[in-house]
């Protein structure tokens, strides 16, 4: 088994070993044990998944409530010639029911799905046909009452391990403290405890907190200091852009990046950024899922982190190479109190998400009892003002709807146009025959896109209008008649974000969100807010002790390249100084300024606060010309 995987590294991947724990991972799963694997961000969790599954006959299932991830690795698979799909919620039910009916016809190697999709009838009696090999569940701390993104729908991955006899579960997360490492387990039914971590511990990874009123020339100063890529994380999108702009005007390369853009303009600005294009990326949290980028030298926050789990993934996408990395955390005056107000005074009560949601389905025009499983277009900020909302708040009741299974909100995604050939070969030949203005469009598309027949395919109209030398709209129309003629299904894409409901219209007192998860969201909540507060704050603790500590990993070592640390250097080097200083005039009685600074090779500038130090404990008198030692 162990040579087997080896090969399948080497033939899909072209490596020619595993990381740390990787095979011991991929071994403990392929024995059909149920695994627990901790990995730190960049720790290679897709290959100890992917592996197992395309070492063995069958699918592999994977569980991810992260769209952009899933999208992200499927992409991946299929430039490896991987056939994988993930099925978002910019799916039609006819685009479902196909790619699950493909799925159990052993056309896919991967099904990618979101925790919600499991609750589906069709999903569900799918699966019961399909030959999966694996359940692999990803971001499994989402399953924890404990985690700091629970996520009640990831409940249901329990009941659908009833309908997957003998199947293994892979559960992969990068941050878990041992409570939830422990419930993670114990919430996906492991038949025995099966956990690989890796210590959280990065040697090459240098952690520091600067207080500062200057953010952004502290910045300028830090970016000219540390050479190399780097990513920038902000509060906003509108703070993204700014900064970019007067990165751009000093004198970097430097792009922005935010869950707003197009589909199209975040994939340039990505991959601008991997080809070391732009230097720098100054971005949301919405930046970084998935993305491999080795060489990466800084990462700085300019706004504090809303857990620390959080800031450990992001500071983790730097020094993935191995190298000297460095994370900055810069902090300002009133950023503490900001960090409260923006998440624990603008946290949503019980009484305002059923508003807000009574809202939504108002908006929607949707009667009690219906809308389940369908999206909907949708602009926010219509929304608010439509209802006279408060922005962050009702923000705020989205994302705990959102986690709780009730709704599904794209912000930003762009759905690309789809077709499929709902013909066989000797039809679609024969139309051709018959309609000979058609031909040349009809070959163009099949050159264009595989696989046209077998699945519905992302299309690009503008890409065949160059291709046909027509305008755009003379394709979009051409593809209308053929949809009308029978021989494609075409869905023309959408540029708005949208909005999917997961359940049906519900009156208020019966909203499924539960009194006790919002309660304990709160308290979970000021108990993150308040673990990044005592990291930010404390300045005698090694960062990467305190980091290490919160995750359950003790540790005694400090890491002698924090900002703490270099300070408790500093002042042990400053200590030793004075001591020197003493036992010299003691041997001379007395000496200039400039005789001691040559003697032990120290600016004279430097000597200057050992010498006051010396004078305001009375060891020394300092005049123009001489230092004296006192009796």
């Amino acid at each position: 088994m162990r040579e087997h995987i080896h090969k399948v590294l080497k033939q899909h991947w072209g490596y020619d070993n595993f990381r740390p724990l990787q095979e011991d991972i991929i071994l403990s799963a392929m024995s059909g044990k149920d695994t627990l694997a901790l990995l730190p961000t960049g720790g290679g969790k897709s290959i100890c998944f992917q592996v197992p599954v395309m070492a063995a006959e069958g699918i592999g299932l994977v569980v991810s409530p992260l769209i952009a991830l899933m999208d992200d690795q499927v992409q991946n698979l299929k430039k490896l010639n991987i056939p994988a799909i993930a099925l978002t919620s910019g799916y039609s039910y006819r685009e479902i029911d196909l790619a699950l009916e493909n799925c159990v016809q052993g056309k896919y190697k991967f099904l990618y799905l979101s925790p919600e999709r499991l609750k589906s009838e069709l999903v569900q009696e799918r699966l019961k046909r399909m030959k999966v090999n694996l359940l692999a569940v990803d971001e499994a701390h989402c399953i924890s009452q404990w985690g700091y993104d629970f996520r009640p729908p990831y409940l249901e991955i329990a009941e659908i391990r009833k309908l997957l006899a003998n199947v293994p579960v892979l559960a992969l997360t990068a941050t878990a403290t041992p409570r939830v490492v422990e419930d993670i387990q114990q919430k996906l039914n492991f038949r025995q405890t099966n956990v690989f971590q890796k210590s959280f511990y990065r040697s090459n990874l240098h952690y520091n907190v600067l207080k500062t009123e200057k953010k952004w020339s502290k910045t300028l100063e830090i970016l000219q200091k540390i050479p190399g890529t780097a990513i920038i994380y902000a509060r906003n999108r509108r703070h993204t852009v700014e900064i970019a702009e007067w990165l751009k005007k000093n004198g970097f390369t430097a792009d922005h990046y935010h869950a707003g853009l197009s589909t199209a303009e975040r994939k340039s600005k990505q991959q601008e950024w991997i080809q070391n294009k732009t230097r720098i990326m100054v971005c949301t949290n919405a930046f970084g899922m998935g993305i491999d980028k080795p060489d990466v030298r800084l990462v700085l926050h300019l706004d504090l982190p809303d857990s620390l789990e959080a800031y450990f993934q992001e500071a983790g996408r730097g020094g993935r190479d191995g190298n000297t990395s460095y994370s900055v955390i810069l902090v300002g005056p009133s950023d503490i109190e900001d960090l409260r107000s923006k998440y624990l005074q603008s946290f949503p009560e019980l009484d305002f998400i059923k508003h807000v949601h009574q809202c939504l389905f108002n908006h929607l025009q949707l009667a009690t009892g219906s809308g389940e499983g369908i999206s909907y277009d949708f602009d926010f900020n219509v929304f608010v003002k439509k209802y006279s909302l408060p922005s962050l708040k009702t923000y705020q009741a989205f994302k705990i709807m959102e986690k709780e299974g009730l709704i599904q909100l794209n912000e930003g995604f762009e759905r690309s146009s789809k077709i499929l050939i709902t013909t066989d070969k000797t039809t679609l030949y024969d139309f051709q025959l018959r309609h000979p203005k058609l031909d040349g469009f009809i070959k163009t598309l099949l050159r264009s896109y595989g696989g046209l027949d077998t699945e519905y395919t992302s299309i690009n109209e503008n890409l065949l209008a160059a291709r046909l030398k027509i305008p755009y709209e003379e394709v979009k129309k051409i593809l209308l008649h053929l949809k009308k003629q029978g021989v494609i299904d075409y869905q023309p894409r959408e540029e708005k974000s949208f909005i999917t409901v997961n359940e049906n219209r519900q009156q208020a007192k019966h909203l499924s969100v539960s009194p006790e998860n919002h309660r304990y969201r709160f308290e979970d909540l000021k108990k993150r807010i308040g673990a990044v507060t005592d990291f930010v704050e404390s300045d005698h603790i090694c960062r990467s002790k305190l980091l290490l500590n919160y995750f359950g990993e003790k540790s005694t070592t400090e890491c002698g390249h924090c900002d703490v640390c270099r300070k408790k250097d500093n002042q042990s080097d400053k200590g030793s100084l004075t001591k020197r200083i003493v036992q010299f005039l003691k041997e001379q009685r007395e000496a200039s300024v400039t005789e001691i600074s040559k003697e032990f090779r120290i600016k004279e500038a430097s000597l200057a606060e050992s010498l006051r130090e010396l004078v305001d404990e009375g060891t020394v008198t300092v005049t123009t010309d001489k230092v004296t030692l006192n009796k």
